[in-house]
Parts: structure tokens; sequence; C-alpha cells
């Protein structure tokens, strides 16, 4: 065997111990938090467009294998835990679109912002806009998006108290004595406080598989600029800006060229079935990319395989996926989302107030998202940025004087 040969087995024999299950916990849970929130936004967009079950399930099947397959490549080619989801801000739009724009009018608005975003990422435009953000702001928005999932999770208490209380406890102890693995176990912990207080409908899951429907696409105005044109800015601004951010902030100078080209390609792919436009996740990101998922930042992009893998397995069994959700307490899934973003707010926190040179700017960025603001269609991570960005000019920009 040459020394290549044995250099090749031995970055394969590493690749295959970078395996964990910490990262692989992370993984499931960031398919957990999305299938619990942003699928219960895609399923009102559903049935304000009045759509049967069998073509909801199409759509389901899109989003997941369209979602696994960008978060699988991107992490295996890249070594970054890249966590790739469906566009929640843009699935709203279809709630207000919704009957009067008919779905193949739809899916042609999809594959026109996913050629837009394509363009974008070749041109390498966020790459810039990600340049002049500086670190402070970058960790203030991540802070206002994650710190509402956090306060979400106590609230809790006070429709389920044995169950919130319950799963703060177990928290406190799994994060004292078996930190690694405290994701995985808080997530049994709950499932099982859950079934014992009659909170779960299991008996109501069964098994079945999904067969995508294809639609054929039309074009039109209302389809270009309600749909298309609205959905390329709430997905760079609520998606990439933000996910590009996570990043960032946790120490992976990723390029944003490849994350949104193979983003953009897949949603060219998936788009006929119903799927809105793929794209890097935000939140849910951020359970990958922290001590969580791994100690050692290296390894951590196994979480993103694993991500990709439920995914797949998801959009194969997309209606019993939604069935097994369903029969378990949302309380849980938003108290387990919540716990298992403390450290990322933490770390988001600590980031805000180590700005020493632009700290107020950065605490102004992070309350701007925090109030969850909307203004002109836009949501608050974009404001939050634009206002941390202002006041970081005008209160800490140094100033010309002249003699």
């Amino acid at each position: 065997m040459g020394t290549g040969q044995v250099e090749c087995a031995a970055v394969r024999g590493r690749r295959w111990s970078d395996g964990s299950l910490s990262a692989v916990a992370a993984g499931f849970l960031a398919v957990l938090v999305s299938f619990s929130g942003p699928l219960a936004i895609f399923y009102q967009a559903a049935q304000a467009g009045r759509m049967p079950d069998a073509m909801f399930a199409s759509w389901v099947w899109g989003i997941s294998v369209g979602a696994g397959i960008a978060g699988i490549v991107l992490s295996w080619r890249l070594r970054v835990p890249v966590i790739t989801a469906w566009s929640a801000p843009g699935t709203a739009l279809l709630i207000t679109l919704f009957p009067q724009l008919p779905l193949a009018e739809a899916v042609g608005g999809y594959l026109t912002a996913a050629a837009i975003l394509l363009a974008i990422g070749l041109s390498g435009s966020l790459e810039r806009i990600m340049a002049h953000v500086p670190q402070g702001i970058a960790s203030g928005m991540m802070a206002g998006i994650l710190v509402p999932f956090g306060m979400n999770a106590f609230r809790t208490a006070g429709t389920l108290p044995l169950l919130a209380f319950g799963m703060i406890a177990a928290y406190l102890v799994f994060r004292r004595a078996v930190p690694r693995y405290g994701v995985v176990l808080l997530l049994g912990a709950g499932t099982g406080i859950a079934w014992l207080s009659g909170a779960t409908h299991f008996a109501a899951v069964r098994f079945e598989l999904v067969v995508p429907s294809v639609i054929a696409p039309a074009w039109s105005w209302t389809g270009t600029f309600s749909l298309a044109l609205p959905l390329v800015l709430v997905t760079l601004t609520g998606q990439y800006l933000p996910g590009m951010a996570v990043l960032k902030t946790s120490g992976y100078a990723t390029p944003a060229r490849p994350v949104i080209v193979t983003c953009s390609l897949v949603s060219l792919a998936v788009a006929c079935t119903g799927a809105i436009t793929i794209a890097l996740a935000a939140i849910t990101a951020a359970m990958c990319t922290s001590r969580d998922a791994h100690e050692d930042p290296r390894r951590r992009y196994v979480a993103g395989i694993a991500n990709g893998v439920f995914y797949l397995l998801a959009g194969l069994c997309g209606g019993s996926i939604v069935m097994l959700f369903a029969a378990l307490p949302k309380e849980l899934i938003v108290c387990l989302a919540g716990l298992a973003l403390l450290g990322a707010i933490g770390s988001n926190l600590a980031g805000v107030m180590a700005a020493e040179d632009h700290r107020e700017a950065s605490v102004i960025a992070f309350l701007a998202t925090a109030s969850g603001m909307t203004f002109l269609g836009l949501g608050a991570a974009f404001w939050g940025v634009v206002i941390g960005m202002a006041a970081h000019r005008i209160l800490h920009h140094p100033t010309t004087t002249h003699p």
C-alpha cells in the first residue's frame, strides 16, 4: 500500500471515529424542533390552501428530503455542522396568499426564488454583508432570537407544571452529572413524565410512507412579486443572515457561497413536490454548533450529518412523523427546545458583554431582535442587525475632527 493510500485510509478511519452519541442526539433534537414549530406553520398554510392530506404529505417529503440532502452534503464537505431547513418565515407568506394563489403558481414562485438565491450565492453578496457585521452585533441578534425559546421553556409550567418542573430538575441533574448526554436523557425523562401523567397519545400513531406528488409549475406576476421576491428577502434576512451568524459566533469561518448555492440547487430539485425554499437554519443550528453536540468543535459536523439523515427518514415517513409529534404534548417540545438552547443563549450573551468597544450597540441589537418586532414585512432578526449597525455607527464609530 502506497503512502497516499495509507493517508486516505487514516483519514477515513478518523472520520468514522468522529461519531458520538451527543452529536447524533443534537442532530435529532434539531429535527424534532423543526417538526414541532415550523411544521405547524406549514400545516396552517396547507389548510389555508385547502390541500388534501396526500398533498401535505408530499410537501413534508419535499422539505425533509431537501433539507436532509443539503445538510449531509454541506456538513461532509465543509466539516462544519451545517444545519438546513425550509424557510419558516417564507412559509408564513403562504398563509396570506392561499387560496387565491394557485398551487402551480406557488411552485413557480418557489423556482423563481431559488434561482434568485442561486445567483446571489454565486455572486458572494452575503459574505460581503457579513464582513461588515461586528461580532457583538451578530451575538446580540442571535441571543435575541434564542432568548424567547428559553423563556418559553419556563412558561410551560403554567399549563403542565409537573412536566415543566420535572424537566427543569432533570436538566439540572443531567447537566451536572453527564453534561455530554444531557439532551438525550432530558428527552427520555420528558417523554417518561408525559407518559406517566397521561399527556401522550401514542395509540393514534401508525406507520405510513409518503408517495410525493409532482406539481407542474406555472409562472405569474402574482407568484413572482407576491411570493418569490418576498420569499427571497425573508429567507436572506431570517435564515441565511442569522444562520451564518450562528456559525461565525461558534468559531466556524464558513464561506456563505457553497451553502447558498447547494441549498438553492436542492430547492430547485424539490420545488415541484410542493416544497418551499430550503435554506440555512438559524435557531436549530445553535443546538448542533454548541458544546452539547461535542466538546471538540472539529467533530460537531457529525451533528449536521445526523440531522440530515433524520430529515431523510422523516421525509420517507412524513405522515407517521407528524402523528408521532402530535402524540407528544407541545409543552414537552417547547421545554426541551428551550432548555437545550441554554448553552447557546449563554455564549451569545457573553459575546454581547465581551464587545467592549461596541457593547451598547450590541445590547440594542439584542433587545430589538428579542422584541419580535416586524416592520415593512421584515422580521426582528433583520431589524436587530440594521438598528444595531446604525447604533454602532453613531455611538462607537470614531469621528473625524478638523482643526
